[in-house]
């Protein structure tokens, strides 16, 4: 964990906002505000899966360089507040994940879980949406919308076979188009919704991407891949070549009626 200084809500690349798209990476970084210590972890906790998704701050500044597009990233680490929760999710503000206790957060009253909101969660989804609405505008399209995450190989015992997953609610239009071309590509086990569906109401794609009609994906790439600077290289390349193909197609940029199917 980096103890330097307290982190921002946000982080912001900037980018060409009349391109068509934007990245997400809700899960960036492992920091916390100083105020809140360490939450009762200690330290080597904060370099696994449980504080942040690992190789994806990389992953996703070179992948907005390489594309030209602007990205937003969250500035603290998911263990203070989660950015991919909805504000009543049981998990926003979590007290067990993966084995760890994380007594920092237990007890914990309404008035404190109002203030993680307040200063960190909201900020960094008004940042989204302002960007959201920037490309928006300045590319008079509906934004194709690209969140970045990893995924650890092995949970509770079992072995996580994919090399990357895409997931997705109602709206499949880019995950078909990425899937297809990754398929194409002859080497990879890519997941559809898995390990985890991407139907969760509230989580950032619900709120920015769902809910408006923006076509979108959520790209799952497991850590170990992209765990040093030539496996982060070598994904970025990837998506960012796929990616620029897939956006430059106007059937993709069509808004569609919100809709739902069975959240979990």
């Amino acid at each position: 964990m980096q103890h330097n200084s307290d982190p921002q809500p946000f982080l912001l690349i900037d980018g060409d906002y009349s391109s068509g798209m934007i990245l997400l990476a809700d899960h960036a970084r492992n920091q916390l505000p100083a105020s809140h210590g360490t939450l009762g972890l200690d330290d080597a906790e904060f370099k696994r899966h449980i504080a942040y998704d690992i190789g994806v701050e990389a992953v996703t500044r070179k992948m907005a360089r390489d594309l030209g597009v602007p990205a937003v990233m969250c500035g603290f680490s998911r263990l203070l507040i989660d950015p991919n929760r909805g504000e009543d999710d049981p998990t926003l503000i979590r007290q067990l994940y993966d084995g760890a206790v994380i007594s920092g957060n237990y007890p914990i009253d309404e008035a404190e879980r109002e203030r993680r909101l307040d200063n960190w969660y909201r900020p960094y989804h008004a940042a989204i949406a302002a960007a959201v609405d920037q490309v928006a505008t300045c590319s008079a399209i509906p934004p194709l919308i690209i969140a970045v995450h990893s995924f650890t190989p092995h949970m509770q015992g079992y072995a996580r076979p994919w090399h990357v997953s895409l997931l997705w609610d109602t709206d499949d239009r880019a995950m078909r188009l990425l899937y297809d071309a990754l398929t194409a590509e002859g080497e990879f086990l890519i997941g559809d919704n898995e390990p985890y569906d991407g139907a969760l109401k509230g989580d950032t794609m619900y709120q920015h991407a769902t809910r408006t009609g923006y076509p979108h994906v959520l790209i799952e790439i497991r850590q170990d891949l992209i765990a040093d600077d030539e496996g982060q290289a070598e994904w970025a390349a990837r998506l960012a070549r796929i990616l620029d193909d897939i956006n430059a197609r106007p059937d993709i940029h069509e808004q569609q009626k919100f809709g739902s199917r069975t959240h979990r």
